[in-house]
């Protein structure tokens, strides 16, 4: 039990991933996050960023092409693989009920979510945790048009793989200490990816609390 924790403690951690994984790994992570219903859990952001980061500082054997253009075709093809899945399994994947690997919970989140935002859910999305992982999946539950699927699932995957990998890449070129303050950075990533979620969470509790308190005050 004591190895099982082990690993999976390595596999949320991106400094390790990277060290360890290289390349193919984090492609490999980046495709799961994006399309595979389990995947919501991996690091996602932080990931990109330090893979940027660790391309400028050398502590990766790939050039920052390779791995720019690696993840971004990952990110694209999670999606590919996200809507198909919704597509097949339909409302179906609302009535399957939680395990480890799967919450009903997030695809209600991610619903609600494509609700508010469209076909645009799918480009904000990327940078939501959770979010990230469902929405494609709910675009081919819907049966979103997939010529507007395809827009919006390679614009989105550039404007976060350019703003996230690009961004580690160009602060480790030009502050290279940086590298001192990696916990940091992981933090204030991780604040600011689930703060959308929160805030969320946060309106449907008071929503349901107003709900409630009505529902008291008519009886």
């Amino acid at each position: 039990m004591q190895d099982v924790w082990l690993s999976f403690q390595q596999l949320m951690d991106p400094e390790y991933l990277l060290s360890h994984g290289g390349f193919y790994l984090v492609v490999l992570i980046v495709f799961a996050e994006t399309g595979l219903f389990f995947g919501f859990f991996l690091p996602g952001d932080y990931l990109l960023f330090l893979a940027g980061l660790f391309c400028a500082l050398g502590k990766i054997d790939v050039d920052i092409v390779t791995m720019y253009f690696g993840i971004l075709g990952a990110g694209i093809l999670g999606n590919f693989a996200g809507y198909w899945f919704g597509y097949r399994t339909g409302p179906v994947l609302f009535k399957r009920k939680d395990s480890l690997l799967f919450k009903r919970k997030y695809v209600i989140m991610a619903e609600e979510f494509y609700q508010k935002y469209g076909g645009t859910a799918l480009v904000i999305g990327r940078f939501v945790p959770i979010i990230r992982t469902f929405a494609p999946i709910f675009a081919g539950v819907v049966k979103l048009d997939f010529k507007k699927f395809v827009i919006y699932n390679i614009l989105g995957a550039i404007l976060w793989v350019s703003l996230l990998t690009l961004t580690g890449y160009f602060l480790g070129i030009e502050f290279p200490a940086i590298i001192n303050y990696v916990e940091y950075i992981i933090v204030a990533l991780i604040a600011i990816a689930f703060l959308p979620i929160v805030i969320a969470l946060l309106k449907r509790w008071l929503k349901n609390r107003k709900k409630n308190k009505t529902n008291s005050n008519i009886n």
